[in-house]
């Protein structure tokens, strides 16, 4: 059993953030620890109120832990104090770049996407963007290429360790993925699930961070978290 920290917002309609975090965390076996950036108020509507914690709060929360998720950074402040913390962590780092919410509503403003790209990214094993958020900070890295898995190199080029490419908004019947290193890229397929889905990322990415806690190699730790993410979301999405 080991301990995962998840780093992100506490989102109040429970379908994101650190307490997908942990219910993901918790459901894999192991010991959940969170260190909220922001109190958001959210529905299915989108998001209704975000107010950021103070540092000197989101230092307190950190714990030494076998792997982190870093999701929600909220702000250039917030992401600051985490990339500090980050400094003292020789733990495997899983970075969920959220740049806004699935039911809308924008959750890191433009200094903290700066911040991310320049100071967070070379900290970071593995970074997990969907297609919109690869797109927009590949662009932002200077890479206008429309190919995804260039954009993903552009990422890489700044520090990022890997790139998975979640492809949650590509069509299809199924949701392929792809693991994109300096040297290789495996693909990672999946079901692709009918309605609205949140949550999803989170899920993801925390069982990633579990998989690497437990010593599992990169690839089997996404393969495992691919299917972790079918067995928690396979029955239909509930008004």
């Amino acid at each position: 059993m080991a301990v995962v920290l998840a780093i992100g917002g506490l989102d109040s309609s429970c379908g994101a953030g650190v307490l997908r975090d942990a219910q993901t965390i918790q459901s894999l076996g192991h010991l959940a620890r969170v260190a909220v950036t922001a109190v958001t108020a959210q529905s299915d509507a989108g998001v209704l109120d975000v107010h950021p914690v103070s540092s000197a709060t989101l230092k307190a929360q950190m714990v030494p832990a076998s792997a982190v998720k870093i999701g929600m950074l909220c702000d250039a402040q917030r992401a600051q104090t985490v990339v500090h913390a980050m400094g003292c962590h020789s733990a495997p780092i899983v970075l969920d770049p959220v740049l806004a919410a699935s039911s809308g509503g924008p959750l890191l403003d433009a200094q903290g996407i700066e911040t991310l790209l320049t100071e967070l990214l070379p900290m970071v094993t593995l970074v997990t963007p969907n297609l919109p958020e690869l797109a927009r900070l590949a662009m932002l890295c200077g890479e206008r290429s429309p190919e995804p898995q260039i954009q993903a190199r552009a990422l890489m080029a700044r520090g990022a360790g890997a790139v998975l490419i979640k492809g949650g908004h590509a069509q299809g019947s199924s949701a392929t993925d792809y693991l994109v290193t300096p040297r290789w890229v495996k693909t990672l397929d999946g079901p692709r699930f009918g309605g609205a889905r949140r949550g999803t990322g989170c899920t993801l990415s925390s069982a990633i961070a579990c998989g690497l806690a437990e010593g599992r190699s990169l690839p089997e730790a996404c393969v495992l978290a691919k299917q972790t993410v079918s067995e928690q979301f396979a029955r239909p999405a509930t008004a």
